[in-house]
């Protein structure tokens, strides 16, 4: 009788943690924010965006799609230094392109959705580190 409540609670209470304490990927991305780095983003709200890196330096970015999409490619992209994305999907889809050789950390909360890491290199030694952080309610968030 009460497994579903529970469940519910234990998600909102891990949510409401996650907001208030932070993650790494929220800390970065404040961080190159307040140093002045170049933190892009892209939103989606009923259509699709496609951001395209190529042969710039990427410091992080926000990404959302309600009812639309986003499509982000790192492939091209130069990568220094650990970075992070903030990636939220409402009723849509996020798909994030990343480069061999860069190591990928994820966190989420999702309600009727998800995260897919369809990239599944081992972990590089010394390699830099994408951080994604995603929240998805009835929608997903690829990374491939």
């Amino acid at each position: 009788k009460l497994a579903i409540p529970a469940i519910i609670v234990i998600i909102g209470v891990k949510m409401i943690l996650t907001a208030l304490l932070g993650d790494k990927a929220t800390k970065i991305l404040e961080y190159s924010k307040k140093s002045g780095e170049n933190v892009k983003s892209g939103c989606a709200a009923f259509s699709g965006q496609d951001l395209n890196f190529t042969g710039e330096n990427f410091d992080g970015a926000e990404l959302t799609a309600v009812f639309g999409g986003v499509k982000c490619d790192l492939r091209e992209a130069i990568i220094r230094k650990d970075c992070a994305i903030t990636a939220t999907a409402v009723f849509g889809g996020i798909d994030i392109l990343v480069p061999d050789g860069v190591n990928v950390k994820i966190s989420s909360n999702s309600i009727f959705g998800g995260v897919s890491e369809k990239k599944h290199n081992p972990p590089v030694e010394g390699a830099v580190t994408l951080y994604i952080t995603a929240t998805c309610i009835f929608g997903g968030v690829d990374i491939k």
